[in-house]
C-alpha cells in the first residue's frame, strides 16, 4: 500500500504519545500521575456549555461561512481592540478548527518551498513539521538558559537571510513557561524593520501570566509590526476548550482571504454551533479565566520550588502557560534502576515505567537537556508526583 513521502515524514505528536502510554498502563490498574496534558483539568464553563445546547436546539447545526460567522469574528475583532491594542476588522479574522489548525494554515498561506523559517529553541512539537509541510525550512537558532531560552536581538538579526520568510514568537512559551517582556518584544520587532520577514504570533497562553509579568501582543508594538504580524489565539487555555478545536488568526487583509480559500476547501466552517458558545466566552468569560489564572500561578510557584529542590535539577519558575521545562541533564550518563539514562526520552520512558509518572521529554522542543511537566492538574497530584520523581532520581 502507498503511503506519501510526506505523510511518512511526520512524527507523531510527543505529547500524545506520552499521554497515550499513560492511558494504556492507566487501563491496566497503574496509577499514574500524569504530567503530560497541554490541556487545563478545569472544566468547560456551564455558560458556555448552555450557550453550545441553546444553539443546537435553535437549529445552528448548518453551514456557515467558511471563515466563521460575523458574530464571533465582530466579538474577537473587539476583544482584540478591547485587550490588545489591535484594530482589526472582522474580514482581517478568521475562526480555525484549534490552534494547530491556525498555525497550518497559515503556514501554507505565506510559505512557499524553500523559504527559511526563524525558530527559536525550545519550540511548540507542532511547528516544525507546519514547517515542513509547507516546503519549507526551519532555521533552528539555539537560546540560553540564562536568558530564560528567549531569543536575543542580536541572534534574530544573525538568522536573517534572503531566503527567511517568517520568524515565529510564542509568548507565553510552551514549553518553556517563559514569557517575553514588552521591552524584550520591542527590540526583536526593530531588528525586523526594513526586512521582508513575517512574524507569527502565537498567543494561545495570553491569559496565564503571573507575577508581575505583562503580556503584549507583537502587532501592537508598531505598524510596522502590525503590518508584518500574523496574530494567532484560541479558546482552548484560557477557557479550558481543548475539545471544542476553536482557534482564530488575525493579519493583513490578502493573508486572511487566503487562509479562507484554503478553509473552505479543506474543513469548510468551523462547528457552528460552538461558535455561538465562542461568542458567549468571548462575553462572559473574565471572571472565570482569571479563578483559573489564579489556581495556575499557585501550582507554578509550588512546582518550581519543589523541583529545585532535588538535588541537579534546574527550573525557570513559569511566568506565563502552565508548564515547567526543567533541566534534569545532570543525571544523563546514569543508571537508574536497570535503565540507563542517555536523553529526555530515556529519562521520561524509565520515570513512567518505572515511578508511574507522566512527563514529556524536551528532545522533541529543541532541548534535550530538559523535560515538560504540565501543572494543568491538582496540586495534591502535583505533590504525589514530584515526591515520586524526587524518591526515584533518589534512587
Amino acid at each position: 500500500m502507498k503511503v506519501s513521502k510526506r505523510a511518512l515524514a511526520v512524527p507523531p505528536s510527543a505529547t500524545i504519545a506520552v499521554n497515550s502510554r499513560a492511558k494504556e498502563l492507566q487501563a491496566q490498574g497503574v496509577d499514574i500521575v500524569r504530567f503530560a496534558a497541554g490541556e487545563p483539568d478545569f472544566d468547560t464553563p456551564d455558560y458556555i456549555k448552555d450557550a453550545a445546547i441553546e444553539a443546537l436546539r435553535a437549529g445552528k447545526t448548518k453551514y456557515t461561512a467558511a471563515a466563521g460567522i460575523i458574530e464571533l469574528r465582530t466579538a474577537i475583532a473587539a476583544k482584540l481592540l478591547n485587550e490588545n491594542g489591535l484594530n482589526y476588522t472582522a474580514d482581517q479574522i478568521i475562526v480555525n478548527l484549534g490552534g494547530k489548525h491556525s498555525v497550518y494554515e497559515s503556514m501554507q498561506a505565506v510559505l512557499d518551498p524553500g523559504d527559511e523559517v526563524i525558530l527559536p529553541i525550545p519550540y511548540w512539537v507542532t511547528y516544525p513539521e507546519t514547517i515542513k509541510l509547507a516546503g519549507a525550512v526551519p532555521k533552528i537558532v539555539q537560546t540560553d538558559p540564562d536568558n530564560s531560552y528567549k531569543i536575543r536581538p542580536e541572534q534574530l538579526k544573525e538568522a536573517i537571510t534572503k531566503k527567511t520568510a517568517m520568524f515565529i514568537i510564542n509568548s507565553p512559551n510552551n514549553p518553556g513557561g517563559f514569557t517575553y517582556t514588552p521591552e524584550e518584544m520591542t527590540a526583536l520587532a526593530k531588528v525586523l524593520e526594513g526586512t521582508n520577514v513575517m512574524v507569527l504570533s502565537d498567543e494561545i497562553y495570553e491569559k496565564l501570566v503571573y507575577g508581575k509579568t505583562k503580556f503584549v501582543s507583537f502587532a501592537s508594538l508598531s505598524e510596522d509590526a502590525y503590518n508584518r504580524t500574523i496574530t494567532l489565539n484560541g479558546f482552548s487555555k484560557a477557557f479550558s476548550m481543548t475539545g471544542w478545536r476553536m482557534g482564530y488568526t488575525a493579519g493583513p487583509l490578502e493573508i486572511i482571504k487566503a487562509m479562507g480559500r484554503l478553509q473552505s476547501h479543506m474543513t469548510q466552517n468551523p462547528v457552528t454551533f460552538a461558535q455561538d458558545a465562542a461568542v458567549t466566552a468571548l462575553s462572559k468569560g473574565a471572571g472565570e479565566v482569571e479563578k483559573m489564572r489564579i489556581e495556575f500561578e499557585r501550582r507554578a510557584k509550588y512546582m518550581a520550588r519543589r523541583l529545585n529542590g532535588i538535588k541537579g535539577v534546574k527550573c525557570c519558575e513559569p511566568t506565563g502557560a502552565f508548564y515547567c521545562f526543567p533541566d534534569v541533564s545532570s543525571y544523563y550518563g546514569r543508571n537508574i534502576n536497570g535503565a540507563e539514562i542517555k536523553g529526555s526520552m530515556d529519562f521520561a520512558q524509565a520515570l513512567l515505567e518505572q515511578a508511574n509518572v507522566a512527563l514529556v521529554p524536551g528532545l522533541p522542543f529543541g532541548c534535550d537537556a530538559n523535560v515538560r511537566l504540565s501543572f494543568a492538574c491538582s496540586l495534591e497530584q502535583i505533590t504525589r508526583g514530584i515526591d515520586s520523581l524526587e524518591k526515584w532520581l533518589n534512587s
